[in-house]
């Protein structure tokens, strides 16, 4: 029971800390606007939120799933073909040396105002720890099932399905569980530099109009909306090793 009410718990303590907070400062409300506002901002301007919030969850998902496809696809490239790997590893070192912030007005300049930029953001945020992520557990298969395999006469391809992938899951679940945490700042910042809708456009648009409250609305449903997609992450990669991992005692 307490396991369920401890999320209340926070949320409503951190609302009250909101609020001493303010009536200690006595912020005015273009500053720190009290939740009171905000949920009445929250409430008026509902459907206007959910609209853009509608748009901000598209870029995280799309930017999720192609950042993630293409991670996926360069660690295994990396993992089977040696000579890539020393050519493409120095690559994507210089490439996240480079603040990924800063490509957002190139990536504006390329693709426009509309999804496209904004899920390329994503996709480049998510991109490296994905990658690094399930290369990292690619390579490290104990020596000792590589030795059996060959022993056995086992051909590269069915090893890479059977033995490396499988021994790989929970590093690849670390980095997708990075990736959803980081996803929402992509399709932000991207909506940010230069966008018509979403709810980084709609914050960006109530602070020039002195909307503090609005603002805050809108963050707060980002908020929500991104530890939702993160915990919902969570429980499939959880079930999904589970299940593997059941699956994988039946066959014994």
């Amino acid at each position: 029971m307490i396991k369920f009410a401890r999320p209340f718990i926070i949320i409503t303590g951190l609302l009250l800390v909101w609020q001493v907070l303010v009536y200690i400062t006595d912020a005015p409300p273009y500053i720190l606007p009290a939740p009171l506002a905000v949920f009445q901002a929250l409430f008026l301007r509902f459907e206007t939120l959910i609209n853009h919030a509608g748009i901000t969850l598209l870029e995280i998902v799309l930017g999720f799933l192609i950042g993630s496809l293409l991670g996926c696809c360069s660690a295994l490239f990396l993992a089977t073909i040696k000579s890539a790997r020393d050519w493409l590893t120095p690559i994507l070192v210089i490439t996240q040396s480079l603040p990924v912030f800063a490509l957002a007005p190139i990536l504006v300049l390329w693709l426009g105002y509309g999804l496209p930029s904004k899920v390329a953001m994503a996709v480049l945020i998510i991109y490296f720890p994905v990658t690094a992520a399930f290369y990292d557990g690619l390579r490290r298969t104990p020596k000792d099932w590589q030795a059996l395999a060959q022993v056995m006469g086992a051909k590269p391809l069915a090893f890479l399905i059977h033995v490396r992938i499988p021994l790989a899951l929970p590093a690849l679940s670390s980095g997708l569980r990075v990736a959803m945490a980081t996803a929402p700042i992509g399709a932000i910042v991207g909506e940010w530099v230069g966008s018509s809708e979403g709810l980084g456009y709609l914050m960006l648009h109530a602070n020039g109009r002195m909307q503090i409250d609005l603002m805050f609305a809108a963050l707060l449903i980002l908020s929500v909306m991104a530890v939702t997609l993160y915990l919902t992450t969570d429980y499939l990669l959880n079930k999904l090793l589970q299940y593997l991992s059941l699956d994988d005692h039946k066959t014994r």
